[in-house]
């Protein structure tokens, strides 16, 4: 009502009663955005459906009024913001909320100009969550002024593009739990417009809604938040119900690991692989997450914002993921990676994975035990190449010590333990992740040797566990028990057993 305004979790911004719609006072893409939905707006709207107070309508009747006369579409000086794609399939709906209560003329005309725009297929985004946006935004225009030709184009859009976003076993091509999440909900939304307007709700669209809730369960950490996949953060998860599975290999490129549901001490895991990077995505195939002790351990980059910055595309890269970086070869975006094999034991499972990320074979195996808790990953590339392996560990977790191969971290008197093979040359440095939105928090940032191949331990709890090796038979000594296995590649030159 007095013009103050607060987005993205920005600062309030003080707009005043006639709004300088070209002013975007933080820089920030997603505030501008956001100004330019009048979703706002819709708040005012249901402040006067709520308490019938008359001042609350007319100050959002006077703020659309204002707003269709300053952003004639195509108009000299308008902010580019205003008819962006999704300003525009976001504000429909508040103008058709608006129209339950305001019928002019004024208002009519520029419902009728959002629904040209949103039907217009150059400006759609098949198969993508503006794309849903958009389909909701022309049903509930083409149902307020009667067109439908424009209701029944949204349904058979939603249709098909639901199927081409969700596969059958639910995940979202958009590559980013958060974004399911997001999908689901709007999802929702467009089914009771679909409902509301007169049509049955499409079976196909309720049952992709349905399997969407299994990826997004296991995506779902022990502390009740997503793993920050993607264009995500480690945000409050939904809490949808799950499928009893403890380990879920999705086959559009996740695997998520757990010891037990609703235990917030439960071991939790996830590795990337599948489809090449596309929209919501980050280049962080081979990578992995890991939890336990009730603790987080290895992290993701994160989500910092969509704003245009070197930080924010680094996010995105390999770097920013605890993936294996060839230092001899040059990046590939978008490669696609393999899961060549899996094999899932209560106490156990093992993986490998592959691509040619970096034009040559890079190679991936992952073990992760479970009572005593540990994660073994072997990385490697052939004869002649060379990689690095990386490892971002929670800002909650410091480097303690360090020795030839080890590096001990903790938090408070907790601690876990990274040991590599080879020991020579491996760094610490520090890091920076995005926890949050708009946030940063600073973290250790483990290099291994630079070598054709790298073992890598993390053993949680432990500050000196041990090592020894016969053949390829590698023996992890724990507080909770020895942890054997088998390698399956030989390690080059001297074995393990001076680590520890």
């Amino acid at each position: 009502m007095e013009g103050h305004l607060r987005f993205s979790g920005l600062p309030v911004v003080e707009v005043g009663r006639d709004v300088d719609w070209t002013a975007n006072p933080h820089g920030n893409r997603s505030w501008a955005l956001n100004l330019h939905t009048l979703r706002w707006i819709g708040g005012l709207a249901r402040a006067y459906e709520r308490s019938g107070e008359p001042a609350y309508l007319r100050r959002a009747c006077d703020l659309a009024r204002h707003w269709i006369r300053e952003n004639p579409r195509g108009g000299t000086g308008v902010s580019p913001w205003a008819w962006a794609e999704h300003a525009v399939a976001l504000r429909a709906p508040v103008l058709v909320c608006l129209s339950e209560h305001v019928r002019t003329r004024w208002l009519r005309d520029s419902l009728a100009e959002h629904g040209d725009v949103l039907a217009d297929p150059k400006l759609y985004r098949v198969g993508h969550n503006h794309g849903l946006d958009q389909d909701i935004g022309l049903l509930v225009t083409g149902c307020r002024l009667g067109l439908a030709r424009w209701r029944d184009l949204a349904v058979r859009r939603m249709i098909a593009s639901v199927e081409l976003a969700i596969d059958a076993q639910g995940v979202l091509h958009e590559q980013a739990p958060r974004y399911g999440v997001y999908v689901h909900r709007r999802l929702g939304v467009a089914l009771r417009a679909i409902e509301e307007s007169g049509v049955e709700r499409p079976a196909r669209m309720v049952a992709h809604r349905n399997a969407l809730e299994a990826y997004v369960a296991h995506a779902t950490q022990p502390d009740g938040r997503l793993v920050p996949i993607g264009d995500g953060p480690a945000a409050l998860a939904p809490g949808f119900a799950h499928d009893g599975l403890v380990v879920r290999v999705f086959d559009g490129g996740y695997v998520f690991g757990r010891t037990a549901w609703d235990d917030p001490r439960s071991a939790y895991y996830s590795i990337r692989f599948g489809p090449g990077r596309r929209l919501h995505g980050h280049e962080d195939h081979l990578g992995v997450t890991y939890n336990a002790h009730g603790r987080r351990i290895l992290v993701e980059a994160g989500f910092h914002s969509y704003e245009k910055t070197g930080y924010v595309e680094w996010t995105r890269m390999p770097e920013a993921h605890n993936v294996p970086v060839v230092v001899t070869g040059d990046f590939r975006p978008g490669t696609a990676t393999r899961l060549v094999s899996s094999a899932i034991e209560p106490k156990r499972q093992t993986y490998e994975l592959a691509d040619d990320a970096y034009g040559v074979t890079r190679t991936r195996w992952v073990l992760v035990n479970h009572g005593p808790d540990l994660m073994v990953v072997h990385d490697s590339v052939p004869a002649g190449s060379a990689l690095r392996s990386r490892w971002h560990f929670d800002p909650a977790l410091k480097v303690v010590s360090r020795r030839d191969g080890v590096v001990v971290l903790g938090d408070g008197e907790w601690r876990v333990s990274l040991l590599q093979f080879p020991r020579a040359g491996q760094a610490v440095r520090p890091g920076l992740i995005s926890p949050a939105q708009l946030r940063t928090d600073e973290i250790a940032t483990v290099l291994s040797p630079e070598a054709v191949g790298v073992l890598t331990v993390i053993v949680p709890g432990c500050a000196d566990p041990g090592v020894t090796v016969s053949g390829s038979t590698v023996t992890v000594h724990t507080p909770g028990g020895p942890v054997t296995f088998d390698l399956p590649y030989a390690l080059p030159g001297k074995d393990l057993t001076a680590i520890g």
